[in-house]
């Protein structure tokens, strides 16, 4: 009998395709199924020929372009030179998640699904176009389509003799076991110190701890939104970056959400544990220290300031002993309670923390070993470097507006990333932050006789004062500027650094005040304005246009 075995592959850039690509390998258990589910970039792409069944879950970013930890598959994939009956030995399915309003709806799941065609694939489902805009997100696609795609893998793989399907009513066994350790056995230190001498260039496994040097906010303190100027110092990273290059900061829960946390599931913060896989062959995750402290996993792994998604209260329910929290977790987690749990969760922001204390009879009974099922990891955020190394040698800054804002629930959300970066101060001792670089999407022309027209209203402007500072630099002429902001005297940012600019010649700026007069004046306003000006550095000057929001 052919060897049951199923590959999920996902491809995902906040998260959902990975969420779904997990409930696959859930529901693959049930039916006995030997199942791996990894990111595209983690799995070795030239064993896919040896693959008899693989399903792909992809998320499409931006214009039409697939997500970071599939970038490498993807070059791969679309080499000229991959013979065309090269993946004729495969069965595969492709589920796309996107969003109807964006011109390129699924464009990644669509162009992967044609060229394994092209390879010679044989597809088992014509390919899943999930929509976020539909009133039941993309689980109306997804669910009748799962159903289809187990009747096809089990007419090719039926159940062995004696086996069935587990049923939904039981619980699976976790991905990890937690092994405390005595308590009086000496532990290494789970620091994050430890990171500061990267093997190679740091990265997403091998971050960089670098100390910040100063947290200054940028904004009148009568102005409604906190904006900080943050330096770190990079001395010894081997870092490097260019204009237009993004940093990665991974960020952590406060302390306070730790704490409750960890009261609400009777968690001791101190208890040492070490993790083990439950299946063999299942990877450990890769960002904890083992052993580990539950505040560590908490604090640095555990995102219980996301928003829950389905599978959470899916699996939630399976922990309830009182009828009335099941009865409602179960409505969340069917198909019927979507719009339910979207006016509960999605809408209002509600956090996983404030899940947990709407179903303390349940909270208080989810066992430790399931935490790393239920919560996913914290993600690390982008920021547009702001600065040039060719003007801060050794250093690295970043412009950082702090997330606030008013749901229906009576406390303002918060952003995970920039209130604990806004939290951290310089000036009362050694401050680390985790963080390494990514190369951005914008390139600036390395011609100096070509113009460059920069468009960067509020934070916006980040990686243009980076490029600004580097043309200068290199001597490079013709730097135009629009900037908006709200009121000159209140959130100009970096407003003496472009005036001494202006001052040299070495910069041509507009500013857009929206609110210091009667009607409002925005960037767009300025373009008109100067329309002459744009069309000469356009038409004759050959001009480089940046947008950046």
């Amino acid at each position: 009998m052919a060897e049951r075995r199923l590959l999920v592959l996902f491809g995902s850039q906040t998260g959902t395709a990975q969420d779904t690509a997990e409930r696959i390998g859930r529901e693959a258990k049930r039916r006995h199924l030997q199942c791996r589910v990894e990111a595209l970039d983690s799995c070795d792409v030239a064993n896919l020929i040896h693959e008899p069944l693989v399903v792909f879950v992809c998320a499409t970013t931006g214009q039409g372009d697939p997500p970071d930890n599939m970038k490498m598959f993807w070059r791969f994939l679309f080499r000229k030179n991959l013979p065309a009956g090269s993946l004729c030995q495969l069965d595969y399915a492709v589920l796309g998640l996107g969003d109807s309003s964006y011109p390129k709806f699924n464009f990644v799941a669509k162009k992967l699904h044609k060229r394994l065609l092209q390879l010679g694939g044989n597809p088992l489902l014509p390919v899943a176009l999930g929509d976020d805009q539909h009133d039941l997100g993309p689980d109306a696609v997804v669910d009748p389509w799962l159903m289809a795609l187990w009747d096809k893998i089990l007419a090719l793989y039926p159940l062995p003799p004696g086996l069935e399907i587990i049923s939904p009513d039981v619980r699976l066994p976790p991905k990890y076991t937690l092994h405390y350790l005595p308590e009086d056995c000496p532990h290494p230190s789970s620091d994050l110190r430890q990171l500061t001498t990267p093997q190679a260039a740091p990265c997403e496994l091998h971050p960089f701890a670098a100390r910040m040097v100063s947290n200054q906010r940028v904004t009148a303190q009568s102005h409604y939104q906190d904006v900080r100027l943050i330096e770190f110092d990079i001395a010894g990273s081997g870092i490097t970056f260019s204009a237009g290059d993004v940093v990665m900061i991974q960020p952590q829960n406060c302390p306070e959400d730790v704490q409750q946390f960890c009261q609400l599931l009777h968690l001791e913060p101190h208890r040492h544990f070490v993790l083990k896989s439950t299946e063999p062959g299942t990877p450990l995750p890769p960002l904890l220290p083992q052993p580990c402290t539950i505040q560590y996993l908490v604090t640095h792994y555990l995102d219980i300031s996301c928003v829950p998604r389905r599978s959470f209260f899916e699996l939630l329910a399976y922990f309830s002993m009182n009828e009335l929290e099941r009865a409602k977790l179960q409505e969340f987690s069917s198909a019927q309670g979507q719009e339910e749990l979207y006016s509960y969760c999605n809408r209002p922001r509600r956090t996983t923390l404030e899940a947990l204390w709407d179903f303390p009879h349940t909270t208080c009974a989810i066992p430790a070993d399931y935490l790393l099922d239920l919560i996913p990891r914290i993600r690390p955020r982008a920021f547009s470097i702001a600065s040039s190394m060719l003007a801060h040698p050794e250093r690295m800054q970043i412009l950082v507006a702090v997330v606030r804002y008013k749901t229906r629930l009576s406390k303002p959300r918060h952003g995970l990333c920039s209130t604990w970066l806004a939290s951290l101060n310089p000036e009362q001792g050694d401050v680390r932050v985790p963080l390494w670089v990514k190369k951005g999407g914008m390139k600036f022309p390395a011609d100096p006789a070509t113009p460059v027209i920069m468009i960067g209203p509020g934070t916006g402007v980040a990686p243009f004062r980076a490029a600004i500072q580097e043309r200068v630099a290199l001597g490079h002429r013709g730097n135009c500027l629009f900037f908006g902001c709200r009121h000159k005297s209140k959130d100009f940012y970096c407003q003496t650094e472009w005036e001494e600019l202006v001052t040299k010649g070495l910069l041509t700026l507009f500013t857009a005040f929206s609110r210091d007069q009667e009607e409002k004046v925005y960037v767009q306003h300025r373009i008109q304005e100067n329309g002459r000006l744009v069309w000469e550095l356009l038409s004759s000057g050959n001009a480089h246009v940046y947008l950046a929001g």
